[in-house]
């Protein structure tokens, strides 16, 4: 195949951009994390529903109670799930996210039974099922951050959330390296170009590179580097299936098009969606 250089710039730009966002929201302060995760939030759940109206035509019928009050509920779980840093006046942003979740989650089964046309519990379903699979996650982001109240590492707030994210990247980075090289047996029909040595290679290089330059470079604790390590890897490939399944389901070869050459919401943060909630739940158990 010819080099296409617009394609390679339009690809290259994307990418630096979206890198500098993803920098400056992780890392500047507490507000711009809420700011970018709050972002991120409702652009995983405008797709989602998008997909899975494609899967089920049905849904695409839900009325604006179903469709807005879900996300806004997630949206209020989000923020319910920020710690005393986040404050209005006197007012915590924790207490304003349970009001948000509350309202919005009666709006949107009360509003189902009152104007739905497709009221029916597969509906149901498919909207309980995307409150579990971003809105969870994203408010478990929120509990990541601050390193569970500094129970993991001694430093920056943002720590946990960054290793994670770096050990998801080495792992994608290093699984398509070796895959490319020695990759001959297929992960799964998911997704065709996946092979185990790809997966099996990214995952060992992923927890070799976090646990060396973590414990020799920042002397954290190797315990906590291997399970965030780890977590990313075997989560995080698996969060990418499910996501491809999901666009299998639909047809799609994307889930969006905000970010050219790169695809959406969810094609960018499918690993990081489920590593997060089963990040969350290793550290609970192992803390």
């Amino acid at each position: 195949m010819a080099f296409n250089f617009a394609t390679f710039r339009t690809r290259a730009l994307t990418a630096i951009v979206f890198v500098l966002v993803m920098l400056t929201g992780l890392l500047w302060n507490q507000w711009s994390f809420l700011v970018l995760f709050s972002v991120i939030h409702f652009g995983c759940w405008i797709e989602y529903q998008k997909l899975v109206g494609l899967i089920d035509t049905d849904y695409r019928e839900i009325n604006a109670s179903h469709r807005y009050g879900i996300m806004l509920a997630g949206w209020g779980y989000l923020l319910w799930m920020t710690d005393s840093s986040y404050q209005l006046g006197n007012i915590s942003f924790s207490t304003i996210g349970w009001w948000i979740f509350a309202v919005s989650f009666i709006s949107f089964i009360v509003g189902d039974f009152l104007f739905g046309k497709k009221s029916n519990p597969r509906l149901w379903a498919h909207s309980f099922m995307g409150f579990l699979y971003i809105s969870i996650s994203w408010g478990l982001m929120m509990r990541l951050y601050t390193n569970l109240h500094q129970t993991i590492f001694t430093g920056a707030n943002w720590l946990l959330p960054v290793i994670l994210i770096a050990s998801i990247w080495i792992n994608d980075t290093m699984a398509y390296l070796v895959g490319s090289f020695i990759g001959k047996t297929p992960l799964s029909p998911i997704s065709p170009k996946k092979t185990w040595e790809g997966t099996i290679g990214g995952a060992l290089l992923a927890v070799l590179v976090v646990v060396l330059v973590g414990y020799y470079t920042l002397h954290f604790a190797i315990k906590p580097l291997l399970l965030i390590s780890l977590t990313g890897a075997i989560a995080g490939t698996l969060g990418d299936l499910f996501e491809s399944k999901l666009k299998r389901m639909a047809n799609v070869k994307d889930s969006g098009n905000i970010m050219p050459g790169h695809g959406g919401f969810l094609d960018r943060f499918d690993s990081l969606l489920l590593a997060t909630t089963v990040l969350w739940l290793v550290l609970y158990f192992a803390y």
